[in-house]
């Protein structure tokens, strides 16, 4: 008679079989950095309340304050003009993010048109700065705008950003400007400066003019903004 196998493990272990799962280390690592958004479900948007988005490229990125970065972007932000349910009203390209202040409908028209501009911004400026692959570091921050109050902090902060970062002392031409060419500043006529000289051959980035009573009127219950003001951090 033939001698009988042992059950192997298999045969033992009668437990069910089950595909990934919530378990301990689970997922894709998270890349830890002090700007990265958490992974969390975005809130509601209501369509009278324009966003602040910022999306950062990656370390090893050409600075974006040049005039090929500059191009690209504005070629991409042509072809979103003329979208009713999501409009760039504001823009500022710093050297390793960029500012955008947008309106949406809903949630979903905020997510389509930041996903569209990703992808526009990021193609055109990888064939201006020839590299390839992802270009942005993680996917947008966005931040409501919800008061007058905060609308006109925000405004000063994605125009005057600059500033902030010292661009304006950068070189002899920068120190000279009264608003930073690398914004949608020119675009703007919410600043205490009655004109301002635009270079012949300047093409400024072209944005959609805002429909939210917060970018129309409500931010000038507090006030104009100064050209020279240096925004502080985001509350």
């Amino acid at each position: 008679m033939a001698k009988q196998q042992p059950p192997t493990q298999c045969e033992l272990d009668l437990r069910r079989r089950t595909h990934g799962g919530a378990r301990a280390g689970a997922g894709r690592p998270r890349q830890k950095g002090k700007h990265d958004p958490a992974h969390r479900a975005r809130p509601e948007l209501k369509r009278y309340h324009p966003v602040h988005t910022v999306m950062r490229v990656k370390k090893g990125v050409a600075k974006l304050r040049r005039g090929r970065a500059y191009r690209a972007v504005r070629r991409a932000m042509v072809k979103c003009l003329g979208a009713q349910t999501f409009r760039v009203c504001h823009v500022s390209i710093q050297r390793n993010h960029l500012h955008f202040i947008v309106e949406a409908e809903d949630k979903e028209c905020l997510a389509k048109g930041m996903q569209r501009l990703n992808i526009l911004v990021a193609r055109a400026l990888n064939r201006e700065l020839r590299r390839k692959g992802s270009l942005f570091a993680f996917r947008y921050h966005a931040t409501p705008i919800k008061t007058p109050k905060q609308a006109r902090h925000c405004l000063a902060y994605v125009l005057n950003n600059w500033r902030r970062h010292d661009e304006d002392q950068s070189c002899a031409r920068a120190q000279l400007a009264k608003v930073d060419p690398y914004s949608s500043a020119l675009s703007f006529d919410g600043w205490n400066w009655p004109a301002f000289d635009k270079p012949v051959d300047y093409v400024p980035l072209p944005v959609s003019p805002p429909t939210t009573w917060l970018l129309r009127q409500g931010w000038r219950r507090h006030g104009l903004i100064d050209v020279h003001e240096v925004p502080g951090p985001l509350r």
